[in-house]
């Protein structure tokens, strides 16, 4: 294997399992183990534990509590939420170790890489999440959980055994979710303010009101992006503005009284 081989196989492993971490950290595992304990791979030192039965075992059935919870929505989010606190550090670890005992140095960047890595696949995934469970269906739930796994696979195995296409891909999806991110954000963060409104727990009102600035002008402005932006409703628009302009909310007209 040339030097060029070589590294381009490193970070397709480092980064690979920091990605899959960020859809499904038990799944990365499993696969890791899995072919490590079988011999189809040599883990690095760092990540043979991972081909430790007792590791695999536990992986397996979080794996199974996974594949459920994430079909199910509500659940789904809730699990996403939670596992905000062990995906990130995890697809971490996993990317540091990925890369052996080369130096300190490198195990650091590695880390730091493939943290920031799982943290954007992960908000990706948990933020298209709400949205989707916006329709009250569960089909569009298990497509996209069942989509989320086979990509897992699909992409650990080309990340073995095809490291350079790995990496085209792997960039192609960063620059699609440089694209996609801030609207996935925005959209999601819109549903739950939607949901805080239902259920009495944020003021209908009040994201509106807080812009920042006691410049009316400046106020103005701001509304309009957030209307633009998806942020706020036509109706909300139109409360906030009036607040703005000190004319209050008019009701709507009824019909004319005779007489």
């Amino acid at each position: 294997m040339s030097e060029f081989e070589q590294v381009a196989a490193l970070i397709s492993l480092s980064m690979g399992v920091a990605w899959a971490s960020g859809l499904n950290l038990y799944a990365a595992m499993l696969v890791l183990g899995f072919a490590g304990s079988t011999g189809n791979m040599d883990l690095p030192p760092g990540l043979q534990v991972l081909q430790d039965p007792m590791v695999m075992m536990a992986a397996g059935l979080m794996y199974g509590v996974e594949f459920f919870a994430d079909k199910t929505p509500g659940v789904d989010t809730a699990w996403d939420s939670l596992h905000t606190f062990i995906r990130i550090p995890a697809g971490a670890l996993l990317a540091a170790g990925s890369v052996g005992d080369i130096t300190p140095a490198l195990q650091v960047a590695a880390g730091v890489l493939g943290g920031s890595l799982t943290t954007v696949t992960h908000a990706a995934k948990a933020s298209s999440r709400v949205l989707i469970n916006t329709s009250p269906e569960p089909f569009t739930n298990w497509g996209a959980s069942i989509g989320e796994d086979v990509a897992v696979f699909a992409g650990l195995w080309t990340a073995l055994n095809h490291p350079v296409l790995f990496l085209v891909l792997l960039a192609l999806f960063i620059l699609l979710l440089i694209w996609m991110l801030p609207k996935l954000w925005r959209g999601a963060m819109l549903v739950l303010r939607k949901l805080g409104q239902w259920l009495g727990v944020v003021d209908k009102s009040s994201p509106a009101a807080e812009v920042g600035t006691d410049d009316p002008v400046a106020k103005l402005q701001r509304l309009q992006e957030l209307k633009q932006s998806g942020a706020l409703t036509e109706e909300e628009f139109e409360i906030a503005k009036a607040r703005v302009l000190g004319t209050g909310v008019k009701p709507e007209a009824g019909p004319a009284e005779g007489g």
